[in-house]
């Protein structure tokens, strides 16, 4: 694992490390749509989840391991008997199969959460790590809170670990407790004194509670680190983690400093960013690097003399190489479809997952009432476009409301093809049109999160709705985007309700599998 030390490897662990950022939980089908573009960004590695947290887990490490072809799909493990036959069964299949075993080794979770010394962690470590060795050729093992722990003990740990066939060493700051000097110091220490060090990948975890994920990223590559683990737009618990496309677009425009950069594809960076957003519902601030509405924007004047002048006098980079161009007028209602399918491919869409015909007839629906027709609105259009079956169907919407009298909803719906109308009031015309969605579909599940924003500027804004829904066990996210709000919140919860019956469809055909006899391992 040591050759071609001249690039660093990108670990991306939005699917499992990002979705454990509160209200960004994906299912199966979203995580298939966020790992395909994973693959088309090139990253090396693709940590699918924790195939031990949860059958669902399971599921979606499974599916990923089978989708994916060319990164390494891992999952995670503690160093538990079980932990590692699930993750072992999880990535069964893959082209490139791994584990990532982990467990604490600063004092402080040694003995408030773990309650071992430290060469029952030792022991714990090198078994994990031989059990992995048995079934797959790739193991990662993580000392969690390393940035914490002792560096003696450290050494040891990973002197040990190495010994026992690990072949990547990650050295997580799980707390963003450390600052650039100290990890950057950290790694040169350990590559220099960790016996066996030169025979493996050092890897760093950082996560920004102050604010230090990427910078300390940085720094660990300037101390020898050979993998970056990072999110797209940078999810994951509390403050998140290592933002990817900041770490890659520094390492790609500043390889003069590192000496060093990533394989990825950046022209994909941009609709791996935007398809994220889409899929948790979670917006992307305007100022954000690299992905954000205001990266490429050149408001002031003097910039933007200097711009036209050169572009070079005030950007770093160009929005192409990350796959994205500046947001003037690029359709209208008078382009074809060939020019609309084109457009799509410019920012990196994969048309196979897609219906075109059905986008193309809402982005003409929509150049109708729109004066412009933006990259973020095409997006919005073809965000929802994959593999889900229409039960439902939302027909109409008549909505009326004035000050001193309650909303009422007029909704119009097909289900399995057959119209229906009803009409209902709420304590807001959203709350209205639902309830009468509800009546309509007779299911009435639990909204359990609503958010709702204009996706351009104007007040001809398309509006982009997400909602959560649950029923039981089984809990969706649906989208809807149009320049009317309340028509945006009703085709967001009629989507919902169309991924709520293919869950339930999928879960009655996979119990009827499950009671079937099973030949084989």
């Amino acid at each position: 694992m040591n050759d071609d030390k001249d690039w660093v490897r990108i670990f991306d662990t939005t699917l499992r490390d990002g979705e454990q950022s509160p209200g960004c939980t994906m299912n199966v089908d979203e995580k298939l749509v966020v790992a395909r573009q994973l693959e088309a960004l090139g990253v090396d590695v693709i940590e699918a989840g924790f195939a031990a947290a949860s059958p669902g887990d399971f599921e979606s490490v499974r599916a990923v391991a089978r989708a994916v072809k060319g990164p390494v799909v891992l999952s995670l493990a503690r160093t538990r008997e079980a932990d590692i036959e699930r993750a072992l069964a999880a990535v069964d299949g893959a082209d490139k199969p791994g584990v990532h075993v982990f467990i604490a080794t600063s004092d402080l979770h040694l003995e408030h959460k773990l309650g071992m010394s430290r060469q029952e962690v030792i022991d714990a470590a090198v078994w994990a790590v031989q059990r992995c060795r048995r079934d797959v050729d790739y193991v990662e093992f993580s000392a969690e809170d390393a940035s914490r722990s002792d560096i003696e003990y450290l050494i040891r740990v990973f002197g040990e670990v190495i010994g026992a066939g690990a072949v990547v060493c990650n050295v997580p700051d799980t707390t963003g407790y450390a600052v650039p000097a100290q990890i950057r110091e950290l790694f040169r220490t350990l590559r220099a004194r960790t016996p066996g060090g030169d025979r493996v990948v050092w890897s760093t975890h950082c996560h920004n509670d102050l604010g230090l994920a990427v910078a300390n990223s940085l720094a660990a590559v300037e101390g020898g680190a050979r993998q970056v683990e990072c999110t797209i737009n940078g999810i994951g618990e509390r403050a998140g983690n290592t933002a990817m496309e900041e770490v890659v677009m520094a390492l790609d425009t500043r390889r003069d400093h590192f000496g060093v950069t990533s394989r990825l594809s950046t022209k994909h960076i941009y609709p791996a960013s935007k398809t994220l957003s889409k899929v948790v519902g979670v917006s992307i601030a305007p100022t954000k690097p690299v992905v954000g509405a205001n990266a490429f924007s050149h408001e002031a004047g003097i910039h933007q003399d200097g711009v036209l002048k050169n572009v070079l006098t005030y950007e770093i980079m160009r929005p192409e190489s990350v796959g994205r161009l500046s947001n003037s007028l690029v359709l209208g209602k008078h382009s074809g479809r060939h020019a609309f399918a084109d457009r799509l491919l410019d920012l990196g869409i994969d048309l196979t997952h897609i219906d075109v015909n059905d986008a193309f007839a809402k982005f003409k629906v929509l150049a109708d009432k729109k004066k412009e027709i933006y990259d973020e609105d095409l997006f919005a259009i073809v965000a929802e476009e994959h593999e889900v079956d229409q039960r439902f169907e939302l027909r109409n919407v008549e909505v009326e409301s004035t000050l001193n009298g309650g909303p009422q909803a007029v909704v119009t719906l097909a289900v399995g093809g057959v119209e229906s109308r009803r009409s209902a009031g709420g304590d807001g015309m959203v709350d209205a049109c639902f309830r009468a969605i509800k009546e309509l579909a007779g299911i009435d599940p639990t909204l359990e999160s609503y958010q709702v924003k204009g996706i351009t500027g104007g007040t001809d804004a398309i509006g982009d709705v997400s909602c959560f829904i649950r029923v039981g066990d089984i809990g969706v996210r649906g989208h809807g985007a149009h320049t009317d709000v309340v028509m945006a919140s009703a085709l967001a919860f009629v989507d919902a309700l169309n991924r709520l019956e293919n869950r339930r469809a999928r879960s009655i055909s996979d119990d009827a599998r499950t009671a079937a006899p099973v030949v084989g391992p």
